[in-house]
């Protein structure tokens, strides 16, 4: 198994952690800011994937991109995919972390990133308030059982208190939910490696004002 993305966080962290956590055999390929033009110039287009992108994952005769639809294949391949009983729920609280990934990607890359700040971080504790209301006791985002929606919201929250460390305080749920995805086995064992890819890559590309420089290596 294969996943391709550039050298940052960012779409790409989900994808590796599901993986992480999954236990499988697969290769990280990046490509390097100084092939831009050659992966726009044609290096994309020589892959076989439908819509040639990044990040992409290539699975035997599976080649995908577009973010989400690579999480619920891996989702759906390893068990992690919601009950149908949560189907509807899940479709929501998916959409409503991309929308707030989105939301923080706008606003890092924005030329007017001290202004849209503003207004970002003043809508940012109803966001997260919605969002712990939403978890609940959990343990997971769903109740139960762990899904894939629970590797998608936890790298983006994750870019969310990178930003906004003052709305993660210990003593919120929100937090001790996220120490729970944090102690799953695989994920614990790699967030202490020099590995993780939070030690390496920044969340956002250097031409943002807000890059989300690389946590310190232990």
């Amino acid at each position: 198994m294969e996943v391709g993305y550039w050298p940052l966080r960012a779409l790409g962290e989900p994808i590796r952690l599901i993986l992480i956590h999954s236990g499988v055999e697969w290769k990280d390929t990046v490509i390097p800011f100084s092939d831009r033009d050659k992966w726009f110039g044609g290096m994309k287009y020589e892959l076989g994937l439908d819509f040639p992108n990044l990040p992409y994952l290539i699975d035997g005769d599976i080649k995908l991109t577009q973010s989400v639809a690579i999480m619920r294949y891996l989702g759906r391949k390893f068990e992690l995919f919601p009950e149908a009983q949560d189907a509807v729920r899940a479709d929501m609280v998916e959409q409503n972390l991309v929308d707030l990934r989105r939301g923080l990607a706008m606003t890092s890359y924005s030329p007017n990133f001290e202004k849209l700040k503003v207004g970002f971080l003043e809508a940012l504790p109803v966001r997260l308030a919605e969002i712990e209301t939403f978890i609940g006791d959990g343990p997971y985002a769903l109740g139960e059982k762990l899904t894939y929606i629970d590797f998608l919201a936890y790298p983006f929250l994750d870019a969310i208190r990178l930003f906004s460390p003052d709305n993660f305080k210990q003593e919120r749920p929100l937090v001790q939910y996220m120490e729970r995805i944090e102690d799953l086995p695989n994920v614990k064992k790699w967030l202490a490696s020099e590995d993780c890819s939070a030690k390496i890559y920044n969340l956002h590309g250097n031409s943002a004002s807000w890059p989300g420089k690389p946590l310190p290596r232990n």
